[in-house]
């Protein structure tokens, strides 16, 4: 199990989420340009959901011929003996006759849709068809798995494995890399990067200067162990969570939650492995003998806006405290929004109303109060 640490960078590398988004485009986009097996959360979801899934997706308002796309089970499923898709066999796949057909009034998407389907992407869905129409659950219930490292032409630009994917679509895209920085741009970026203060002129220096070839890691080692690195690693994990000093609602009264913030500086200057971390922020208070420390963490429950407004109604606030949570637990720890389906089944991604109130009653045993007392 990675330490909360390791979830965001490797040692010896921080990987941003902007960084993330670069390398994952890159491999994704080169990927998409081979012959090899095509993957459908990578090559084929985002085609149906633009095309498709308007009229043929999980939104049953806006279903047509009670047809579903997004569902295997649903698109392969006999239909007046002509499936829509047929694994390994185009000719018998409706929905390959549909988008391809040369009647007009017959092809899918209908001619008035701003959502048509381009040439490559239908030579896209047939060779996935053809490859067996494989699908994939949502990205963030699939287990990630290490993908091979694609090959590149200047393997004197490679500095750790990451380099090989940003290489590639450098190399597709016609763009040369950057020359190198320097030392001391290195040593600014690693600052900035893990404790978000600049150095002083004396670390820059001793950075600078320092003669083993491992310069950059006797930064990054020494930078692990300031307590500035709690400090920074914890600001967008406060973030998520809605860390506050205040109330919001109304009049915005200050509250007091420091520990809780303390808490999670200490978890990531401790390098608390994430399973502990999740736990104890999501039941800490119900784990057997709780700590104090495990009572402060369970604060992520109570870090929801609170009201004091003399006329709120305090079920109805209740109600919007429970539903908080549940939209702060599943983008925090999902990676999925489920916000929609506090007042309907998601049109997008596949969650229930049922889903949602059943995930809020796992927090149903907090106690609280719809409103609290005003300050006088």
């Amino acid at each position: 199990m990675y330490s909360i640490s390791e979830s965001i960078f490797r040692r010896g590398w921080k990987i941003a989420p902007v960084m993330l988004a670069v390398v994952s485009s890159a491999f994704f986009q080169a990927h998409a340009q081979t012959d090899g097996p095509l993957q459908y959360n990578q090559h084929i979801r985002p085609i149906l959901a633009n095309s498709c899934f308007p009229c043929h997706g999980p939104d049953g308002n806006t279903r047509e011929a009670d047809l579903r796309l997004d569902i295997r089970e649903d698109a392969i499923a006999d239909r007046d003996s002509t499936p829509a898709i047929t694994p390994g066999n185009i000719s018998a796949s409706g929905l390959v006759s549909r988008i391809t057909h040369p009647d007009i009034d017959e092809r899918m998407p209908p001619a008035d849709s701003p959502r048509q389907i381009s040439d490559q992407e239908i030579e896209v869905l047939t060779r996935w068809i053809e490859q067996g129409a494989e699908y994939e659950g949502h990205w963030s219930y699939v287990p990630p798995e290490r993908p091979g490292l694609p090959s590149i032409v200047n393997e004197v630009w490679e500095r750790n494995p990451i380099d090989r994917f940003v290489l590639r679509q450098l190399n597709v895209s016609g763009i040369e890399p950057s020359p190198r920085a320097d030392r001391t741009t290195l040593v600014r970026r690693v600052y900035f990067d893990l404790i978000g203060l600049p150095p002083t002129l004396a670390e820059a220096r001793a950075a600078i200067d320092d003669p083993d070839p491992r310069w950059i890691d006797n930064v990054v080692d020494r930078l692990l162990t300031s307590l500035h690195y709690g400090e920074r690693m914890a600001i967008e994990w406060l973030d998520l969570v809605r860390y506050a000093d205040s109330n919001g609602y109304h009049s915005d009264e200050p509250r007091s939650v420091w520990p809780y913030r303390d808490y999670v500086i200490e978890a990531f200057n401790d390098n608390m492995a994430y399973d502990e971390f999740t736990i104890e922020q999501l039941a800490g208070d119900l784990l057997p003998n709780a700590r104090t420390k495990q009572h402060i963490a369970s604060g992520y429950n109570r870090l929801n806006q609170i009201t004091a407004e003399g006329g709120a109604q305090a079920k109805e606030y209740l109600a919007m405290y429970a539903a908080d949570r549940v939209r702060t637990t599943s983008t925090v720890w999902l990676g999925s929004t489920m916000g929609c389906a506090e007042c309907h089944d998601h049109k997008f991604d596949p969650f229930s109303m049922r889903d949602f109130y059943s995930m809020a009653a796992f927090f149903a045993d907090i106690e609280e109060k719809g409103v609290y007392p005003g300050r006088s």
